[in-house]
């Protein structure tokens, strides 16, 4: 019933609410990655949804556009600057996803949105943490976030879809508070933020 007929309300009037208090701190953010990056200030990208719906996400800049002699960007620790850094791990580059929230697109927890071609790469199992809307933070985000492996957190991510509750909600979101004050999690063991998922190894689920 949650679900089903509550979640996307709280979803709606809680992001629109903290969109308005937060709109001070955006409109900072906004200037800041305009001085120092340049426009655009918002980085859009494509994401899977609810159904593998796709939508355009939003976020604030982190990156350069620093690229190589023949065009191509350079790797993501490279264009990654020390004030892209401080925006990540305070999670300030999240804060334009409440507007997806607002939308619908997203929902406050659930399974992070990650990239389009890593949907034919999921495993039975795996596919599942679409069947609800992608959440601004979720379980895996606050279980290791990116410091633990992709299978790891596609665990935790269909674990949160098989029980969506209210109390599990809030839990998780108290929970977040936490993780981002302590900054926990932030970066993996081999790359600047989350190395590329490449598929699962082993039987599939």
């Amino acid at each position: 019933m949650y679900q089903k007929y509550i979640k996307r309300g709280l979803d709606f009037i809680l992001s629109l609410i903290a969109s308005i208090i937060l709109s001070p701190v955006m409109l900072i953010v906004a200037v800041l990655v305009r001085v120092k990056l340049g426009s655009p200030v918002l980085f859009k990208q494509q994401r899977p949804g609810k159904n593998e719906k796709i939508f355009n996400m939003y976020k604030f800049r982190t990156m350069t556009d620093e690229r190589d002699e023949n065009g191509e960007l350079l790797p993501d620790e490279v264009r990654l600057t020390k004030f892209g850094k401080t925006l990540r791990s305070t999670s300030l580059d999240e804060l334009p996803e409440l507007f997806n929230i607002v939308k619908g697109d997203m929902s406050i927890v659930g399974p992070r949105p990650l990239l389009v071609r890593y949907l034919p790469l999921y495993n039975e199992r795996q596919k599942h943490r679409h069947d609800v809307r992608p959440g601004f933070t979720g379980l895996a985000q606050v279980n290791g976030r990116n410091s633990i492996s992709w299978e790891e957190k596609f665990e935790w991510d269909v674990k949160y879809v098989e029980h969506v509750t209210f109390l599990e909600d809030c839990r998780i979101i108290l929970k977040t508070v936490g993780v981002v004050l302590k900054r926990d999690g932030i970066n993996s063991a081999s790359a600047a933020t989350m190395e590329e998922f490449k598929g699962s190894k082993g039987i599939t689920r």
